[in-house]
């Protein structure tokens, strides 16, 4: 499968072009399931000068298109909705970040600021629905607003959305429950972010117990990556396959399929990650980048 990546082909108002069409359509013929990179749901959440939103009706035509052009290949499509929080651009947006707690040059976001938030969750997940898309991934890693608030390296909230473990869970648990109201049968996946790489952040045990609530929640799938560290660690770069650990200790705790990533370039070794029983999808971004081709001759190899 293909993992959202920011390819800046949006207009500057976050609206579908051909271009954009195109970078999935070129990639989506063998593929399994490609998910579109990160929508904002709002203009408070944009993070790009050229990122594709899912904030306005107007946007639901784009949004059409993109679906439909990637359905006629015969593959589903999946889109990865998001909000930037504390991490977002000033100078994009227009006015100061909010995160779950002033940190910086952030403020914090007001309980009936979480409730609009996840709102807009909601509304972005009923317009990827009404534009024919298969589901949606709600983006909770890579130090996006909902892995901002599962981790204590961000979360420094004293009310029930913040200090323990079960607190920090709250707030994305409400998302995933708004969505999960709107999508009428369609898939909802979350990419979790599994490790912050830090001491005081995020730890695995932390993430498998998240994991467990999620599938309790109705997620259906469990897309696993890093959490605070992004998604490129540099101190993980070389490994391939670096965040396949964690996947595991996930897949062992729940029964919904769970994807892996992490620098995996070769397919012999996709593929054996799936037969050993490691993940039951992988995710190749980095080399389908440089080769649009990728998939085409993975087959080709893993049938010889």
């Amino acid at each position: 499968m293909l993992p959202p990546m920011q390819s800046g082909r949006a207009t500057f108002e976050g609206y579908v072009t051909n271009r954009l069409i195109n970078f999935y359509v070129r990639r989506s013929t063998a593929l399994g399931l490609p998910i579109v990179e990160h929508a904002y749901i709002s203009l408070t959440g944009k993070i790009g000068p050229k990122q594709l939103g899912i904030y306005d009706d107007a946007q639901i035509p784009g949004l059409t298109k993109l679906a439909q052009s990637i359905h006629a290949l015969g593959t589903p499509i999946v889109i990865q909705i998001t909000h930037a929080g504390g991490v977002a651009n000033k100078k994009v947006i227009g006015t100061t970040p909010a995160g779950p707690s002033a940190r910086g040059k952030n403020r914090k976001l007001e309980k009936t600021e979480l409730e609009k938030i996840a709102g807009d969750f909601a509304l972005a997940a009923e317009r990827a629905v009404r534009a024919g898309f298969d589901g949606v991934e709600l983006h909770g890693a890579h130090g996006y607003l909902l892995n901002q608030f599962f981790s204590p390296l961000f979360n420094k909230r004293e009310d029930e959305f913040g200090g323990s473990l079960e607190n920090r869970m709250q707030f994305p648990l409400m998302v995933v429950e708004k969505v999960r109201d709107v999508l009428k049968g369609k898939l909802l996946l979350y990419r979790l972010g599994s490790d912050d790489l830090a001491p005081k952040g995020t730890q695995i045990e932390d993430t498998v117990a998240f994991a467990v609530k999620l599938e309790q929640a109705g997620v259906d799938i469990v897309d696993v990556s890093g959490g605070m560290c992004g998604s490129e660690p540099k101190q993980l770069r070389r490994i391939k396959g670096y965040f396949i650990p964690q996947a595991y200790e996930i897949k062992k705790a729940i029964k919904v399929p769970v994807i892996g990533v992490g620098g995996i370039t070769e397919a012999k070794h996709a593929d054996s990650l799936v037969r050993d029983g490691k993940v039951d999808l992988v995710a190749v971004g980095r080399a389908f980048w440089k080769d649009s081709q990728w998939a085409e001759k993975a087959l080709k190899t893993l049938k010889t």
